[in-house]
């Protein structure tokens, strides 16, 4: 089989306002954050309490139902603050840094000398397990079962999104032995899919399965090669794993330290200065900002990721735990006149054709959060399929989820699928539905019922 893919179905939006090649340093956030909510299905039970002392690679909480699965700090400091909403549930964990941050340091032989089980419970005790996730159901992986294979995307087509090539500068040899660790969990291969016509050090990677893929969003989207390189059947498992995140836990087996470095693009037309920031996961989205971007956040939407698939937040919110993004756009509380007009605005980009902005080319398009109308009772024939390349039909699935029908869900694709795939569906859909979380709701209740 070739190991060549090329997405034909999708669609590539180019927005005003990407991430400059440029990688400076962000300042030391103030408090440094962890929440559950960024581990789907997560319930967690805390170790620490407000007012204790931790190291970086200190537990801090680990999953009520999988006690294996510990969570730790990513910086040395103080708990301050354990926030808590509705029946108590435990939404941040919030520390505040020292000074000088300490590591918990764990003593490693060489990678060789491990068996599997034996670099699964060194990966569960060190904190890096969270890192890795599974497909179906797009949560954190189970320890207790083995991967068919293992897959990690090295580049990203959403809208504005991160350059792994750049925020991987200087990690190359942690991202090739994070790559050796994970080839060890798996009987199956490591799968590397790298952007086509691309010279980058992913392309000289050893010991993975390198596929060449190409084409328009959501190519980059690790579920859709997945479908095509090696689909997922019933009670099959596949694991997936975000490029930085190989070189922690590469970094980690050589240095014996959970060093929780993150590079975000911090990007969109509502950026002063649009460039790549190095911090630690679980910073203050407002260390990232320049002194101005912060003055104009009021007219501005913050979103936890791209803008297809993110979380909007406030200046005052985190990094996500798996957010390499922070996009920034206008917010869209003005009203268009005539909007419904071809020729009104030119800036409007338009899949359909009804803006005349699709004869202007391929330009960049500043994007609001306008959603120009709301819920809509029709639903337009072959509209979905024409922006999702897996051999599924989505608006069938998407109905039978909506039904909560278990058997029909499986027969029509759900265990191939992460939100994130129907991101564009989202945004193309005439009718408006919030397609992400219906399947969101329908891998739970799939997780729930069947596991």
């Amino acid at each position: 089989m070739s190991n060549d893919i090329r997405i034909k179905k999708g669609l590539s939006i180019k927005l005003k306002g990407a991430a400059e090649n440029i990688v400076i340093k962000a300042p030391v956030s103030p408090t440094i954050c962890i929440k559950p909510t960024d581990f789907h299905s997560v319930t967690p039970k805390m170790v620490v309490k407000e007012g204790d002392r931790v190291t970086a690679g200190d537990e801090i909480f680990f999953s009520k139902y999988m006690d294996s699965i510990r969570f730790v700090s990513p910086v040395s400091g103080i708990v301050q603050e354990i926030k808590r909403g509705a029946k108590r549930k435990i939404l941040e964990v919030v520390v505040k840094p020292d000074s000088k941050n300490t590591f918990k340091t764990s003593k490693l032989k060489d990678l060789d000398a491990y068996s599997s089980d034996e670099l699964k419970s060194i990966l569960l005790f060190s904190g890096c397990w969270p890192f890795i996730k599974q497909r179906p159901y797009d949560v954190i992986a189970d320890p207790n079962q083995s991967p068919k294979s293992i897959f990690i995307s090295t580049f990203s087509t959403a809208p504005l999104a991160v350059d792994y090539q750049i925020a991987l500068t200087g990690q190359e040899s942690d991202f090739q032995v994070g790559v050796d660790v994970l080839n060890k969990l798996t009987e199956g291969s490591v799968h590397l899919g790298v952007q086509s016509e691309t010279n980058s050090f992913f392309n000289e990677v050893k010991n993975v399965e390198i596929h060449k893929v190409s084409g328009v969003h959501p190519a980059g989207n690790v579920g859709i090669q997945i479908h095509h390189i090696d689909p997922i059947n019933a009670g099959q498992r596949v694991w997936v794993v975000n490029p930085e995140d190989v070189a922690i836990l590469g970094r980690f087996f050589q240095t014996g330290k959970f060093d929780a470095q993150r590079t975000i693009a911090v990007a969109g037309s509502g950026v002063v200065k649009p460039a790549y920031v190095k911090t630690i996961i679980g910073a203050t989205i407002a260390s990232l900002l320049q002194p101005e971007d912060i003055e104009n956040a009021p007219k501005h939407r913050f979103i936890n990721g791209d803008v297809l698939s993110g979380e909007t937040v406030s200046v005052s919110n985190y990094i996500g735990f798996y957010n390499n993004t922070i996009s920034v756009i206008p917010e869209g509380n003005h009203y268009r006149m005539f909007g419904w007009l071809p020729f009104v605005n030119n800036n409007i980009h338009s899949m359909s054709r009804t803006s005349l902005s699709w004869l202007l080319g391929k330009r960049e398009f500043e994007a609001t959060t306008n959603l120009n109308g709301e819920d809509r009772a029709l639903v337009v024939t072959g509209e979905m399929e024409r922006v999702l390349p897996m051999d599924i039909l989505p608006m069938q699935l998407l109905k039978e989820c909506m039904a909560g029908n278990i058997e029909k869900m499986e027969n029509l694709g759900i265990y191939e699928v992460a939100p994130e795939d129907f991101g564009l569906v989202d945004y193309v859909s005439t009718s408006k539905i919030e397609a992400q979380a219906i399947i969101r709701e329908s891998l739970d209740l799939l997780l729930k019922e069947v596991g």
